[in-house]
């Protein structure tokens, strides 16, 4: 088994904002040079995550709605009054997505759908750089 890999980076402004790494993920696949493996990308963070979805306005805006509703940054968190914070539900909500997907590499390309992206969330109350590593087993 051969591993290949790399680093992406995102700034972000934080507080629940959805990056596309589609792009990104599939050039460092790309780079690999193998036809069929799997890809795993993962987040570095408590409070961000990896998922993939369908990256568009309309859908973007439905997923912070329904994690404002699940899990609302004005909630009552013990994380807060503990460590005189304000992020926790950052890290709930990072811990409930994850930080990481697996996607197979099929012809040399990642397997998503039509519809589907590859996207990093960024759910801390301040801006950072995130990084994501990437992984191509083969």
């Amino acid at each position: 088994m051969a591993v290949h890999g790399g680093l992406l980076r995102a700034d972000t402004p934080g507080n629940g904002h959805v990056v596309d790494i589609t792009e990104g993920v599939a050039s460092v696949a790309a780079t690999a040079g193998v036809d069929r493996g799997l890809v795993t990308v993962f987040a570095t963070g408590s409070t961000v995550a990896v998922t993939t979805m369908e990256y568009e306005p309309g859908g973007v805006h439905d997923l912070q709605t329904l994690l404002d509703r699940l899990i609302p940054p004005s909630g009552s968190y013990e994380h807060n009054r503990r460590n005189h914070d304000t992020n926790a539900h950052a890290h709930l909500r990072a811990a409930v997505i994850g930080p990481s997907e697996s996607i197979p590499l099929v012809g040399g390309a990642l397997a998503l759908g039509t519809w589907q992206q590859l996207v990093l969330i960024d759910f801390d109350d301040r801006p950072r750089t995130r990084t994501v590593t990437v992984q191509v087993l083969s």
